[in-house]
């Protein structure tokens, strides 16, 4: 080579991959007769690779011999002398020469480069209405920046055909493996690095270079604090106020922004600056736009967001309160489509933790529906249950959508066959024959019998088939919207006692369930057609839909924690059956003054006593508890003249008792028969009083 500026320009064509269809579009704009265009416009945030593709702009001019200029705008002055003289200094003209009219009386083809076009915005207006008409018509002028053009550009009619603009986004995972390839990048590194980088070429470039220095580096970016903070910079140039950094780091946090969640976020008194803080994001060149509000890009929230951990936990914990309130609003004032909706962004406030991000895909752009089994669905259905499961299960599958189709859900796209589906068979309402129909279902009520019985008015119910058309049970939108039904169906249903998740490939979906506090039941594991599939349950009458939140709230925000236990500790809840339940309370008051005694009684364990235990959890607080339940019921009956006096023989008997019984009864003035009777329908009251309370 030449000189070292050839030798340059070679290592930078070698390393530069990907961009075919923008090379393509320039090309044939060069190469053609007439100009499609006069400008164009190309914008990403920075770090995307504008310098590089418009340095492969240059290099095609090059080759096919036509004039072109590069303007550098990150040194300028917003003047238009400035501008000028630059020109000028670039085409090596005299200080006498104009550099408009030189350009003007140019016929031949020309191309006009002008990088970091955002250094000199205030110029705009004078480039867009006072330079560039003066330009010949075979004149090209190739703009980059950050941002996409003004509303100006937009909304004039003439530059509107004149003007093509091109968003530049992140390169694809192929574009992006043949990148790491030609930098001798070890392949046993690529998904990883692609993990993290989401093909952000600034990003993909900062790694292979700490790889060619032979360092080490973790790949996680709570971990690799030089290489966000370099991203970081490119994708925030300055920002205004602290306001705005705070709506940035908010913006970050919650899946889609809205001006009615930023206004809970920022909990700013002026709602002007809300909405003008509003279109300062949605004006940054990393944030997108969709139907539902704004969004950043995928490697800008997770820059933005490891930044936010490492330099402000408490913040990051105080978003994520603030975003989940407003969340809990919604979905108690929204139905269907939009409850839908709503528990997605709940739900993506869980994507810091590893065992999450995996398994869910968080599309902002999403056409997918939710609907009941319609008439034509049945066949569809059933293929899909044939194609990823065999026939046995597609034979089980058309048993229950001909006995409980109101509990199948139904998801669908722009596609004719729906996009997924998910049956659920409610034990409640199946009799003995239908259950005995399906082996798994079978099972999974022969495991309530022995471990957790219905209680009258209870159900249980189990999630026995869901998949998605084309990836059956893989991540993908119709799987993490089929999750988030079943978290709706948690929610929504009343006494719901247990479910039952019936899965695939249980293993793989061991830390996501965990974390969602769900229980692998190794016993309810079965085998069909040569097919394993798992079991996984939850028991809500242990941890209630209310405190299932408030535990996925704590988890929430310990984004780097593993969830490795469900549900209790050292003293696991018990699920008493009513008879049970009575007889622990016949027991209870039969010894209510023997402490030693009530330290065995199963109602220790119960949702009744573990409710009202403080986080010391002493055996000795649960048998104070339950005496004072008991005392407290008792003593209710003294409200009603009619049950006054099974108080009083309850009292006599237990509460403060007598030496005998037979005593108790002369106390009380009463024949020992009628004192037995009273005693026993108190018993009888005090024990449906504490079964309302257990149950509810």
């Amino acid at each position: 080579m030449s000189s070292l500026a050839a030798r340059l320009n070679a290592e930078r064509n070698r390393k530069f991959v990907g961009r075919v269809g923008e090379l393509e579009i320039f090309q044939r704009a060069i190469t053609s007769g007439e100009l499609p265009f006069n400008i164009l416009y190309i914008y990403g945030p920075g770090g995307v690779g504008k310098t590089a593709l418009l340095n492969q702009f240059r290099r095609l001019c090059c080759e096919l011999k036509i004039q072109c200029l590069y303007l550098e705008a990150r040194n300028l002055e917003s003047a238009p002398q400035s501008f000028l003289r630059s020109l000028s200094s670039i085409m090596g003209l005299s200080e006498y020469d104009c550099p408009i009219s030189v350009l003007a009386k140019r016929q031949e083809r020309q191309v006009i480069f002008i990088d970091t076009y955002e250094n000199i915005t205030p110029l705009d207006e004078w480039l867009r209405e006072e330079f560039l008409p003066q330009l010949s018509l075979d004149t090209l002028i190739v703009i980059a920046e950050r941002n996409s053009p003004s509303a100006a550009w937009r909304s004039d009619p003439g530059w509107q055909t004149l003007i093509h603009t091109l968003s530049l986004r992140n390169l694809s995972p192929e574009e992006s493996l043949i990148y790491l390839t030609g930098r001798h990048i070890p392949t046993a590194q690529h998904q990883a690095i692609l993990n993290f980088t989401h093909g952000f070429p600034l990003a993909l470039s900062l790694i292979a270079d700490v790889f060619a220095q032979g360092q080490e580096i973790s790949l996680n970016s709570d971990h690799a604090p030089n290489i966000v903070k370099t991203l970081l910079e490119r994708f925030i140039s300055e920002v205004p106020t602290s306001a705005h950094r705070l709506a940035l780091q908010a913006c970050a946090v919650v899946r889609v922004t809205t001006e009615a969640l930023l206004t809970q976020m920022l909990c700013l008194p002026d709602t002007h600056q809300i909405h003008d803080i509003f279109e300062w994001l949605r004006g940054l060149s990393f944030v997108e736009t969709s139907h539902f509000g704004l969004f950043p890009h995928d490697l800008a929230r997770e820059v933005l967001i490891a930044d936010l951990r490492w330099r402000n936990p408490d913040l990051y914990v105080d978003l994520h309160h603030r975003s989940r309130n407003y969340y809990t609003v919604r979905l108690g004032q929204s139905q269907g489509e939009e409850k839908h909706r709503v528990l997605f962004d709940y739900m993506f406030l869980h994507r810091d933790n590893a065992d999450i991000r995996m398994r869910f895909t968080w599309q902002e752009h999403s056409s997918l529906l939710t609907d009941s089994l319609q008439p034509g669905d049945k066949e569809a259905i059933l293929a899909m249950v044939r194609h990823f499961e065999g026939e046995e299960s597609a034979k089980i599958a058309a048993h229950w959508l001909q006995k409980q189709p109101q509990n199948v859900v139904v998801f669908r796209d722009s596609q004719a066959l729906p996009a997924g589906f998910t049956i659920m068979v409610a034990l409640q309402e199946a009799s003995s024959e239908d259950i005995q129909v399906d082996a798994v279902v079978d099972d999974c009520w022969r495991y309530l019998q022995n471990h957790a019985p219905l209680r009258l008015q209870e159900g249980a119910t189990v999630f026995r088939f869901w998949m998605a058309r084309d990836t059956y049970q893989l991540t993908s939108p119709t799987q993490s919207l089929i999750f988030v039904n079943f978290v709706q169906y948690f929610q929504k249903t009343p006494a719901l006692a247990y479910t039952f998740l019936v899965c695939a490939e249980p293993d793989a979906w061991a830390s996501m369930l965990t974390y969602f506090d769900m229980t692998r039941l190794s016993e309810v594991d079965f085998t069909v057609e040569a097919r394993k599939y798992g079991v996984y349950g939850h028991d809500w009458r242990i941890v209630s839909p209310e405190a299932w939140r408030e535990l996925l709230a704590r988890r929430e925000i310990a984004a780097s924690e593993t969830a490795t236990s469900n549900t209790p500790t050292s003293q696991p809840l018990l699920v008493l059956s009513q008879p049970d339940f009575i007889e622990a309370v016949q027991d209870a008051l039969r010894n209510f003054t023997r402490s030693d005694v009530l330290q065995k009684n199963s109602l220790l364990r119960s949702h009744l006593v573990d409710a009202q235990v403080t986080g010391n959890d002493s055996t000795k607080e649960r048998v104070t508890t339950l005496q004072n339940f008991i005392k407290q019921a008792a003593e209710s009956l003294q409200t009603s003249p009619r049950d006054e006096k099974l108080y009083r023989a309850l009292h006599r008997t237990y509460l403060n008792p007598a030496l005998t019984q037979e005593q108790a009864a002369e106390l009380l003035d009463l024949p020992f028969s009628t004192y037995r009777r009273h005693l026993k329908a108190g018993m009888v009251r005090v024990a449906e009083i504490l079964w309302q309370r257990e149950i509810n």
